[in-house]
């Protein structure tokens, strides 16, 4: 099979799936729900804002940590909130899977001594 055949089928298994099908119908519903889209968006500002700032090196507090579990835990109690979180998770999960199944077929085509990482190259300088 023609590796452009095969990405165009699993593109569509992935949208023909459950996991994909179930994630468009909680985003619809998310959506329509103004409140719930809110405090979702909320937590990710939050969550992506504790994330930087640990990946610049800045220390995260307790308090900011438990402050985020916090809100995790209110959003949690919206339905719909907490569906699409599930939801998510199953669809990454499911691509997490396939890029692994990618990655192994490739593994041993790819010689990793001719595509060194950046930090080798420059130890060779």
């Amino acid at each position: 099979m023609n590796p452009h055949d095969a990405a165009h089928a699993l593109a569509k298994a992935l949208r023909e799936s459950e996991e994909f099908k179930t994630l468009r119908e909680i985003q619809k519903k998310l959506k329509n729900d103004e409140t719930a889209r809110n405090m979702l968006l909320d937590f990710r500002r939050q969550q992506l804002e504790l994330q930087k700032q640990h990946l610049s090196g800045v220390e995260v507090s307790s308090e900011q940590e438990e402050k985020l579990e916090k809100l995790f835990e209110v959003i949690n109690m919206n339905t719909d909130v907490k569906n699409f979180l599930e939801a998510e998770y199953r669809a990454a999960v499911l691509m997490r899977d396939i890029q692994k199944i990618i990655g192994e077929a490739t593994e041993s085509i790819i010689d990793t001594e001719l595509t060194p990482l950046e930090e080798e190259l420059e130890k060779e300088e």
